[in-house]
């Protein structure tokens, strides 16, 4: 019996894969358990018109994060922080302030876990720190620290 998978089956498949399963084991396991669907005619068609949405959702994603990179690209987000003796700072930027000053600054909402930093920044001046908008987009933003 042919079936169609709605979930990843360790043994069998991946979701959305068409796998040739025994009438026993699919009717006992397989269909009861929701894990996949009997390949008919109108669930093959169904597969068909759901895979074709997913990519075009993900073809739509994939132009909006590009677009939202090249935008970064020339804006920039300003803070200050306190500097001592020597030119030492006291604190430092942390991709979590990063999200914040591109919240009010740009009216942008980035997730914190997305921004990508070695370390706090813990100096004065500008430096460039990635952003991952998607899984084959990064984007690149300024970030400015001046003395305060």
């Amino acid at each position: 019996m042919k079936v169609i998978l709605l979930e990843d089956v360790k043994s069998l498949g991946k979701k959305g894969q068409i796998v040739e399963v025994n009438t026993g084991y699919a009717r006992n396991f397989v269909l009861p358990k929701g894990i996949g669907v009997e390949a008919t005619q109108k669930n093959l068609n169904d597969l068909k018109l759901k895979t074709a949405h997913d990519e075009k959702v993900a073809k739509e994603k994939l132009e909006a994060a590009k677009k939202l990179a090249e935008d970064l690209k020339e804006k920039e987000v300003t803070t200050t922080m306190k500097v001592g003796e020597g030119g030492r700072t006291f604190g430092s930027i942390s991709s979590k302030e990063i999200a914040e000053l591109c919240k009010s600054q740009l009216k942008l909402d980035i997730d914190k876990k997305k921004i990508l930093i070695k370390e706090p920044i813990r100096s004065i001046g500008t430096t460039i720190v990635g952003i991952k908008l998607h899984p084959e987009v990064t984007a690149e933003l300024r970030v400015k620290v001046k003395e305060a």
